[in-house]
């Protein structure tokens, strides 16, 4: 009789688990796999171990592995099998996904320092200059990529604005106008940012820069016919 494919699953599990029982790893594996790994430009894994068990921190989550065999071990969240592999050249630590059409060693998250961080990272952590360059990078790799989204990095602006924290607003706000230099509507949260700070004159040349990518900005054209930097206000006297 034919197992269902539920009780299957659990059997291969169970049996990949009490396999993972007889795999010990010594300090000097532990030391030398442990640690961060490149994910992608703006994501990593982090491996760490707990008595003789390896867990993979993984977008927020902890992640419990099953350990096949001394380099290798099975990600339930990630449906991927991995591999500890240094590479024959630069000898570099990494992780590698196993196929399951062949066995072939592929390198494909390389190890990275303990006080790496990426782009996110170090927007979190309000590093705004080495967040842009990390982000700038990304988009010349690709200009689509989900990381450099103009909504998700005006989103955030705006959760700064409404804690009051006007300056990172600012910061973020800026560095989306690097990002998406042609888009109107990033200098329209810039000029509204600086405006609710108190900058005036800061949010007239925003919303003049919004005008010019998109010359219907209701925004803009509003502040616009209400506010006269002084400069321009004395050559409309002296003429």
């Amino acid at each position: 009789m034919k197992l269902k494919a539920s009780t299957l699953i659990l059997f291969v599990a169970t049996l990949l688990f009490n396999c993972s029982k007889s795999v010990k790893y010594s300090d000097t594996f532990k030391k030398e796999t442990s640690g961060k790994y490149s994910y992608n430009a703006n994501e990593i894994i982090e491996v760490s171990y707990e008595n003789n068990d390896i867990f993979v921190h993984w977008r927020g989550g902890k992640l419990k592995t099953i350990s096949l065999s001394k380099n290798e071990f099975y990600v339930a969240d990630m449906n991927k099998k991995l591999r500890f592999a240094k590479h024959p050249e630069n000898k570099a630590q990494y992780l590698s996904v196993i196929s399951e059409d062949n066995g072939k060693t592929t390198y494909d998250y390389r190890k990275i320092p303990d006080n790496y961080m990426t782009p996110s990272m170090q927007l979190k952590a309000g590093n705004y200059e080495a967040a842009l360059k990390g982000f700038l990078e990304i988009k010349a790799q690709d200009s689509l990529s989900p990381f450099i989204n103009e909504r998700d990095f005006n989103r955030l602006g705006y959760d700064y604005i409404g804690k009051g924290k006007y300056k990172d607003a600012i910061a973020v706000f800026i560095m989306n106008t690097k990002l998406h230099p042609t888009s109107d509507n990033v200098y329209d949260s810039l000029a509204e940012a600086y405006l609710i700070s108190g900058d005036s004159l800061q949010a007239y040349h925003n919303y003049k820069k919004a005008l010019q990518y998109d010359n219907g900005n209701r925004h803009a054209k509003r502040f616009l016919n209400v506010y006269k930097p002084k400069v321009e206000v004395d050559s409309i006297q002296n003429n």
